[in-house]
Formats: structure tokens, sequence, C-alpha cells
């Protein structure tokens, strides 16, 4: 017996996006582009413009500095997993940061900022 369909929030089966990939118009705005940064934007701008030397940052230029970060946040994550992993944790831990942060070279320029 098949297993009847429940209206819920979530996408059906026909409008399940694949692994890494949002489903069109799946975005908190409603029906529309699927949003390519998960970052909320106008956080990211209200922080750009914080900095008292910039006067001015276009929206394509708050898009690129959100979808570096979240890149940024995602590598960093998955190279501490790893860390996390081998002392048999699926939960990362400050340590595993520091481990990361110590063991990369890309990550040099951290040295000291979770201290």
């Amino acid at each position: 017996m098949a297993a009847a369909a429940v209206p819920g929030p979530g996408p059906g089966p026909a409008e399940a996006a694949a692994p890494g990939e949002e489903a069109a118009g799946a975005g908190p705005q409603g029906p529309g582009p699927a949003r390519l940064a998960r970052l909320p934007l106008a956080r990211v701008k209200a922080l750009v413009k914080a900095d008292p030397d910039v006067t001015l940052a276009s929206q394509e230029a708050v898009f690129v500095l959100a979808r570096a970060t979240e890149l940024f946040v995602e590598t960093i994550a998955k190279d501490a997993y790893v860390y996390a992993q081998q002392g048999k944790r699926k939960t990362l831990q400050r340590k595993d940061l520091d481990n990361a942060i110590e063991a990369i070279d890309e990550f040099a320029f951290l040295e000291g900022t979770l201290d």
C-alpha cells in the first residue's frame, strides 16, 4: 500500500533538490530563484558599512563577500571535522579548530585568534 502524501512545509518528491542544490522558490522570500548566498546579505552589508573606511558597497561586492565567507567557513569546518573524527566525535570542538589552524598552512593567519 502506497503512503499518502501529506501536505506540509517541506518540498514534495517532485520539488526536492539534489544534494548541494536548493530548489527554485525554496528561499525564505517565497517563489522565485533559489538563494545563491546562505548568509543574509543585509547583515553582511551592515558589517561592511560598519568599517569607517568603506563609503559605498555594491550589491555584487556584498554578495561576493558573503559567498567567500560561506566557502571559508565550509573549508575550515571540513578540515576541523577531520580532527573531530580522529577523536571519534561528530561534534566540532574548539580544539579541532585549533588543530586545523595549526596544521594547515592556509589558516596560518588565524594563529592566536582563538586565544
